[in-house]
């Protein structure tokens, strides 16, 4: 489902998505309570939603989407590079990624693709704007994610270059390991973190301390 509040924005996404003989537009909506409104009815699998919009914006559509029991559907945000408030309350609204609205289109696909199948997206650009939103916050203390303690040292070590927004191949590159071990990682992470996706598991880390911006 499309949802932003400028047509043009939307003919642009369904023209690049009518494209892909794998992926189906089963609906526009102009705003997020029109979303809210189709969600039942559209059941789509993957929202692309706008932040800014009237009568109901990108984050309260988000949590009220994110919180239906009727439908299993997953939010990646469209955003731009002057957002930084909105990607923390995006993620906390429980968005699964994040697609600069002047992105590629391949990588408009690709992002649709990921969240589609269950992971989560957030490249390094908004990465980055997420990490300069957090520093501004006060460091939370790590008694507050008591899963982090039960993070073996190489389970850190995947956690740190997660929050640099690589992907499970970049680190495995990083870490001289196999793709396949750090998925594993990966997944024994978010049970430990009680995270439902990578990007929350992000949030956890830089929330609590166990990252910092500026880490490397």
């Amino acid at each position: 489902m499309l949802v932003d509040d400028q047509q043009m924005v939307r003919v642009g996404f369904r023209m690049i998505l009518d494209a892909e003989p794998d992926i189906t537009v089963v609906g526009e909506a102009a705003d997020g309570l029109e979303a809210c409104e189709m969600l039942d009815r559209a059941r789509p699998d993957v929202v692309l939603m706008d932040v800014r919009m009237p009568r109901m914006d990108g984050i309260e559509a988000c949590e009220k989407i994110c919180s239906s029991d009727v439908v299993a559907t997953r939010v990646m945000m469209l955003t731009t590079f002057d957002l930084d408030d909105y990607v923390h309350a995006a993620l906390r609204a429980g968005a699964s990624g994040f697609m600069l609205k002047d992105a590629p289109a391949e990588q408009l696909i690709d992002g649709i693709k990921v969240i589609a199948n269950g992971d989560a997206l957030l490249a390094p650009s908004v990465t980055q704007t997420l990490i300069n939103e957090i520093a501004r916050r006060p460091v939370g203390q790590p008694d507050a994610f008591p899963g982090i303690g039960e993070l073996t040292e190489r389970e850190l070590d995947v956690v740190k270059l997660m929050s640099r927004g690589m992907s499970n191949g970049e680190i495995a590159t990083e870490l001289y390991l196999g793709e396949a071990t750090i998925k594993t990682h990966v997944g024994r992470i978010l049970a430990k973190l009680g995270a439902r996706d990578r990007v929350q598991a992000v949030v956890a880390a830089y929330e609590s301390g166990l990252v910092t911006p500026g880490d490397r």
